[in-house]
């Protein structure tokens, strides 16, 4: 199982931020592993917590993050630590799912990073009851598929991927069809100059002289 929350700014029916939490360590395992490359990863700084996610929308970044959405992130993830929901200035670290590195011998629920330096932090002062309160009334149970909601989102990207670069690939065979057209209009142009052009006008008159030559000669 696995609980949704709706962010501030959520609007009903539209592709929005969706925040989403394990129910426990063993199912934690599963969110590392079947994350998707639009989730981003939040967890207390040095304390166990929840392993809170925010699902992006297509073509946000993490630098795109809503300043509120980012505290509703971090309020959730600081909730849902048995020390940190205690302590005050909590440091919360967030990074792309795909970010997150998972080794033999690893305990339940724990993670490393293939690159620190993708790692963020962000300090949350205190708790805030607002906030965790208005989450909380968003919060739904749901049972998806983690598999297979990861291998149909592949499926879509490298579809789009393919589509892609169909398109680039035409694209770059008509620019090579127009250069190659404009390259013959210009050779065109190099061979009828005007100085070398006859008018009919002045080639009739030019056979007209030459037949005048010929019976001239007979």
């Amino acid at each position: 199982m696995v609980f949704h929350f709706h962010p501030r700014g959520y609007v009903s029916g539209r592709e929005d931020f969706l925040i989403y939490m394990g129910r426990d360590k063993h199912e934690n395992e599963d969110l590392i592993r079947f994350g998707l490359p639009v989730d981003v990863w939040f967890h207390v700084d040095n304390l166990s917590s929840a392993h809170v996610y925010l699902r992006l929308p297509e073509g946000v970044n993490l630098e795109d993050i809503p300043a509120d959405t980012l505290e509703d992130c971090a309020q959730l993830v600081k909730q849902n630590s048995i020390q940190g929901c205690k302590l005050n200035n909590v440091d919360i670290v967030y990074t792309p799912w795909n970010n997150l590195k998972k080794t033999n011998g690893m305990e339940i629920g724990q993670v490393g990073f293939h690159d620190a330096k993708r790692v963020l932090k962000y300090k949350v002062d205190r708790k805030v009851n607002e906030i965790i309160n208005r989450l909380e009334k968003t919060r739904q149970e749901l049972t998806p598929d983690f598999q297979a909601e990861q291998e149909a989102y592949m499926s879509q990207a490298r579809a789009a991927k393919r589509e892609e670069e169909r398109v680039k690939r035409a694209e770059e065979k008509a620019a090579k069809e127009e250069n190659k057209r404009l390259r013959d209009l210009k050779g065109y142009k190099h061979i009828m100059k005007d100085e070398l052009m006859i008018s009919n006008k002045e080639l009739a008159s030019k056979y007209a002289s030459a037949e005048e030559m010929e019976e001239d000669f007979m």
